[in-house]
């Protein structure tokens, strides 16, 4: 069973690997604290643009940078660079796990159904949407798709100013790098599961 490498011996472990480490850890402590990047932007002093950057692997953060965002989220520099419980070829994520929960308002139910500390190439959600509830959000980066399919209810999906209606069983891709926006149509509650896919 392959495991990857505990405290006891991350000196094996390369400069590359200690920082991959350090960017999922950073969005995975964020998304359990349910802070946006604006929240912890605002908490450390670290540009939102740095923390997008950094939580999508495509900058490594500085000592300087790192121990600021570590104070922000109440760690110590030790604790941030912690390797968590080894990860088994099998991970589970239980029905009443409440970190799993993304989102939850007036409009809609968001839960996590992948691996918080995965590379962000792919997230999974199930959405249950009060009746009339909306999910509206502004562009991803550039080339990001959704897929979504309809359990229950009858929503609409509107991406860059384009609409369609969807049944149960019904499923629709569309644009998610332009301003969208996921509907509830039905009188009572819709449910929904959504695939969001990072080029």
């Amino acid at each position: 069973m392959k495991m990857k490498p505990t405290r006891s011996d991350t000196s094996s472990q390369s400069a590359e690997d200690v920082s991959r480490h350090v960017c999922r850890r950073i969005h995975e402590l964020r998304q359990i604290q349910g802070w946006s990047l604006d929240v912890l932007s605002k908490a450390s002093g670290v540009s939102r643009s740095m923390l997008s950057q950094i939580e999508r692997e495509q900058a490594n953060p500085t000592l300087a940078v790192t121990v600021k965002i570590a104070s922000a989220l109440g760690l110590s520099m030790a604790e941030l660079l912690e390797q968590v419980a080894p990860v088994r070829n099998i991970e589970v994520i239980r029905a009443e796990d409440r970190s799993h929960i993304f989102r939850a308002d007036g409009n809609c139910s968001i839960r996590t159904l992948s691996p918080l500390h995965l590379e962000k190439d792919v997230e999974f959600y199930e959405v249950l949407f009060n009746a009339d509830g909306a999910l509206r959000s502004a562009a991803h980066f550039e080339g990001t798709r959704e897929f979504l399919t309809v359990q229950k209810g009858k929503m609409r999906v509107t991406s860059d100013g384009e609409t369609i209606e969807l049944n149960k069983g019904d499923s629709a891709s569309y644009r998610a790098d332009v301003a969208h926006e996921i509907r509830n149509l039905s009188r009572s509650e819709a449910l929904v599961f959504l695939v969001v896919i990072y080029q």
